[in-house]
């Protein structure tokens, strides 16, 4: 089995902490609407690939303009380097963009339901637009309310097998699908930088991760 690929989130300018994950991580998600105004110096000084997110309320974010500038702060991550962009499935105009970054780099289509849980082909149903709306890399996240609510989103993983898959649970409850996710064929695991530093419930630490992970690979 591949090293599970993780992609460290950053919600601050602390580019120490950064550092000290950098060696441990694939790549780095910049999350614009939580870093704020500084998110330019920070994308600019990493080392590994990223990709840009700016999150819209509706979703789970923090961005507090308007959508017009929202979509151009994506826009500017593209025009520095970004590898990959994350549109929300729900974005105005959303085919247009989608061809836009794809001119550049990979498009992260993206749903959120951070209030409940989607059923198995709710979530089907949503990766089945996304492909549609051309994405490269399709993001369902819903929100854990039992245990096996686990298991769906693992399925829905291995439902599409050949595209290029995130899908997990939020909340505590959750973090089983999220450790499990890429070792099931999701394209790569989100994860905290620090603790106190989570960009979502029930998001564990980059080292953390990594360690669970060299366990289960030393005993594959």
């Amino acid at each position: 089995m591949s090293r599970p690929r993780i992609c460290a989130s950053i919600t601050n300018s602390d580019l120490n902490a950064i550092r000290i994950v950098e060696d441990q991580v694939e790549l780095f998600e910049v999350r614009i609407d939580l870093i704020g105004k500084n998110w330019r110096e920070v994308a600019l000084s990493l080392k590994k690939p990223w990709l840009a997110c700016n999150r819209c309320v509706n979703e789970g974010g923090r961005w507090l303009g308007t959508e017009t500038e929202r979509i151009e702060e994506l826009i500017n991550a593209l025009e520095i380097g970004a590898s990959i962009i994350d549109v929300e499935l729900a974005t105005p105009n959303l085919r247009d963009i989608v061809k836009l970054v794809k001119k550049k780099a990979k498009c992260l289509i993206s749903f959120h339901q951070p209030n409940c849980m989607l059923s198995f082909d709710e979530m089907k149903h949503i990766i089945n637009r996304q492909l549609g709306s051309g994405a490269d890399i399709c993001k369902v996240i819903t929100t854990a309310k039992k245990f096996g609510d686990n298991f769906i989103v693992m399925k829905l993983i291995k439902e599409f097998t050949g595209e290029r898959i995130i899908c997990f649970a939020m909340g505590d409850i959750g973090s089983v699908s999220r450790i499990f996710c890429p070792l099931i064929g999701g394209e790569f695991i989100y994860a905290s930088i620090e603790h106190g530093k989570e960009s979502a419930p029930g998001q564990v630490t980059v080292t953390e991760l990594r360690k669970f992970y060299e366990v289960i690979l030393s005993n594959s």
